[in-house]
């Protein structure tokens, strides 16, 4: 069942529920599972999600409703997923596409079924070979199907037609899935954001329409940026390449063999941390400091690996900027690993093509953060603000309770006085 069970703390969308005494609404949607349920938090009233293979439906789980709302039955029986196998032409002339490089080269992914990563895509003829429904996601037209979704969401569930404050949660999540395969320099990723420039601009003229101009806030943000494909900056000569994440584990599991006897030391590593083998430690009464310290100066000796840090440094060492500073943030004392590495800048573990995220390079982290609509000040700034300052400045908007992990400040000087 899917749920934010694994979510210790409240959203703002809790504390809205709250304040209202559970009469406002909250409504999360998005392609991803993840996208549409951790934002709208704990006490929301649905959470919707993509389902695509050959089913193509949106979905919820019993963790909110034993069955779907008849609005959502008659989305899903309209036809209106389909319609999107249709082709994937840039929106504009492509030549007007100068902030992208060229359409045809070496450092992008692609579709199953066509031979270069290149427009036109007719996604009709393609669907056979990329798991039929999947393929709607990895393209622009999959935010034009959230967008679509999000609308029947606000008239199904009369969202905004009262007094108490409704929260819709809404996830693009289709700039995700074409910047993995493409690239963040790609026609493809250009073309994505134009088109979800018009996707913002339709939901924002319907929200004028029918909960009127003024009277609703939005606020804009990602939860991460990404870096350009490594071999593309490679063949630029910068800086930049790919990590075997298999080697380094052999190479790990090696040391443990010779150093202590015994290879299985380390029961994971992911995400670029190591989570330890706590029960043989013990069993084989092995030192858990020295093992520590042991395997992070052998990591940090590694070709491509930029900072190590163990937990003892993370749980004691007082950060306050920087990347180390995002690192202890990041740290959940009981979910996170005993070692912490991060690679070079621009070094990833990936294909050869398209590109990820992930790490707390400046790539990754600056993402825009936009508020629009009533008590915003319009104007712009570059001041530091962090995505942490979003939670409790609406909720100074709003007057209820900042969520209960809340570690940034209410943004004082965008409001309107």
């Amino acid at each position: 069942m899917m749920s934010p069970h694994r979510m210790t703390v409240t959203t703002i969308a809790d504390e809205n529920r709250l304040a209202t005494q559970m009469r406002g609404k909250t409504i999360g949607v998005a392609l991803k599972d993840r996208g549409a349920i951790l934002p709208a938090g704990h006490t929301a009233n649905a959470a919707y999600w993509f389902h695509g293979m050959d089913e193509g439906q949106w979905i919820s789980s019993s963790f909110y409703m034993d069955s779907l709302p008849q609005w959502v039955v008659e989305f899903n029986n309209s036809g209106k997923a389909a319609s999107y196998f249709k082709t994937w032409n840039t929106l504009y002339p492509i030549e007007t596409y100068v902030e992208s490089g060229t359409d045809m080269n070496k450092f992008e992914g692609g579709f199953k079924g066509k031979e270069t990563a290149t427009f036109p895509y007719n996604l009709q003829e393609l669907r056979a070979h990329n798991n039929n429904f999947e393929l709607l996601k990895a393209v622009a037209f999959g935010n034009d199907l959230t967008t679509d979704f999000a609308i029947a969401a606000i008239e199904g569930e009369k969202l905004g037609q009262n007094n108490d404050t409704d929260f819709l949660t809404l996830s693009y999540s289709s700039t995700d899935y074409v910047g993995h395969n493409f690239g963040v320099n790609s026609k493809e990723v250009q073309d994505t954001y134009l088109r979800l420039d018009k996707n913002i601009a339709e939901l924002l003229q319907y929200l004028d329409k029918t909960v009127g101009k003024d009277q609703y806030i939005v606020f804009l943000t990602a939860d991460h940026a990404a870096v350009d494909v490594p071999a593309y900056l490679d063949s630029l000569k910068i800086p930049a390449g790919y990590f075997d994440s298999r080697s380094f584990r052999n190479k790990i599991d090696s040391l443990a063999q010779k150093e202590y006897g015994n290879k299985n030391l380390i029961k994971n590593i992911s995400n670029n941390q190591l989570f330890f083998n706590y029960e043989l430690l013990h069993e084989m009464n092995i030192n858990i400091d020295s093992f520590q310290q042991k395997l992070s100066n052998y990591i940090l000796m590694q070709d491509n690996i930029h900072r190590v840090y163990t937990r003892q440094q993370i749980v004691n060492g007082a950060y306050t900027k920087g990347m180390d500073e995002l690192i202890k943030n990041g740290f959940n004392h009981k979910r996170s690993g005993d070692l912490i590495y991060v690679l070079d800048p621009s070094f990833i573990s990936y294909s050869r093509t398209g590109s990820t995220h992930g790490s707390s390079f400046m790539y990754d982290t600056h993402v825009p953060m936009l508020f629009y609509g009533k008590g915003v000040k319009s104007g712009s700034s570059s001041r530091r603000s962090e995505i942490v300052d979003i939670a409790p400045t609406i909720a100074v908007m709003l007057g209820i309770s900042f969520p209960s992990g809340t570690t940034g400040e209410p943004l004082y000087w965008m409001l309107d006085e």
